[in-house]
C-alpha cells in the first residue's frame, strides 16, 4: 500500500477540520468565491472527484467545494507549486504517484478508500503545466474501472489570477462549479488493462470536466477545432520520459 504522505491517523482526524476550516477562510478572503453545484454531490457512499489543474491553488479549491471528507492521490513531486506552499498539501495527507511508475501502491490505497465509501480526488491531467485541459494521464480511469464507483467533475475557473491579482491589490474571482454523478463503467477484467479503453474513459472524464469550464479552457477537449489545434503542444506531457523514484 501506499504511504501516506502526513505522520498518522489520528494527527489527521485533528489537523483536517482545522486546515479545511484555514481554506475556507482563505479563499473567502482573497477571492471573490462561488461554489455552483453544490447540490449534486453525494451526500454518501464513494466518490471519485476529478477535477481540472491549471494551478497549485486546485487542491484548495476541490477541498473548499467537498462537503465531506476527502484524500487525494497526486505526484509526489510538486515542480510547478512554489516551495513556501508545499507544506499545505503535505500537512493535509496525500497518496503519491511517481510520474513514470506504475505506482500500484497508491492505486490499491485508492481502491481501499473507495471500497469504505470514502472520496477520493485526482487530478486526471496528472499536472499544472498549462491553463487549458490537456490529456487524462491513466490513472484516474483505472481507479474509476477497478472500483466501478460514481465521479463528480468539478471545474475550476480562475485559480490562475488569485495570485496575480493580489500583487495589484485586487480579488480574483474564483468559480469552482460541481458537475453532476456520472458512471460507473462496467468493463471486462482485460478491457481494465486496455491502453486503448483507458484513454476512452479518460477522454470522458475530461469531457464532462470540460462541461464546466469556459470555451476558451477547454483546449484539447474543445469542440472548436481552432482551439483543439492551439492546444496540441501543451497538450505534450512534460515528463513523458521521467521516472521520479521507483514503483511501489
Amino acid at each position: 500500500m501506499s504511504k501516506l504522505i502526513i505522520n498518522n491517523k489520528p494527527k489527521r482526524k485533528i489537523l483536517r477540520p482545522v486546515l479545511q476550516r484555514f481554506i475556507h477562510v482563505i479563499l473567502s478572503t482573497l477571492t471573490e468565491l462561488d461554489v455552483v453545484g453544490q447540490e449534486n454531490f453525494p451526500q454518501n457512499g464513494p466518490v471519485l472527484v476529478v477535477a481540472n489543474h491549471f494551478s497549485f491553488i486546485d487542491p484548495l479549491a476541490v477541498i473548499r467545494a467537498t462537503p465531506r471528507p476527502i484524500d487525494f492521490v497526486g505526484g509526489f513531486n510538486m515542480p510547478n507549486a512554489p516551495a513556501v506552499v508545499r507544506w499545505l498539501p503535505r500537512l493535509w495527507g496525500y497518496y503519491p504517484v511517481y510520474r513514470g511508475s506504475v505506482s500500484r501502491g497508491a492505486i490499491t490505497s485508492s481502491q481501499e478508500i473507495l471500497s469504505n465509501g470514502g472520496v477520493l480526488g485526482i487530478f486526471p491531467e496528472a499536472g499544472s503545466w498549462a491553463k487549458i485541459l490537456r490529456p487524462a494521464r491513466p490513472g484516474a480511469a483505472v481507479i474509476a474501472l477497478r472500483t466501478g464507483v460514481q465521479i463528480i467533475p468539478i471545474g475550476i475557473d480562475g485559480a490562475t489570477e488569485v495570485f496575480p491579482k493580489l500583487r495589484k491589490g485586487k480579488r480574483a474571482r474564483l468559480t469552482i462549479r460541481i458537475g453532476k454523478p456520472f458512471g460507473p463503467f462496467n468493463v471486462t477484467k482485460k478491457e481494465e488493462r486496455d491502453r486503448e479503453k483507458l484513454d476512452q474513459i479518460g477522454d470522458l472524464i475530461m469531457n464532462n470536466i470540460a462541461d464546466l469550464l469556459p470555451p476558451e479552457q477547454r483546449g484539447y477537449y474543445s469542440d472548436d477545432p481552432k482551439i483543439k489545434e492551439a492546444s496540441i503542444e501543451a497538450s505534450k506531457y512534460p515528463w513523458q520520459n521521467i521516472q521520479e523514484g521507483s514503483q511501489n
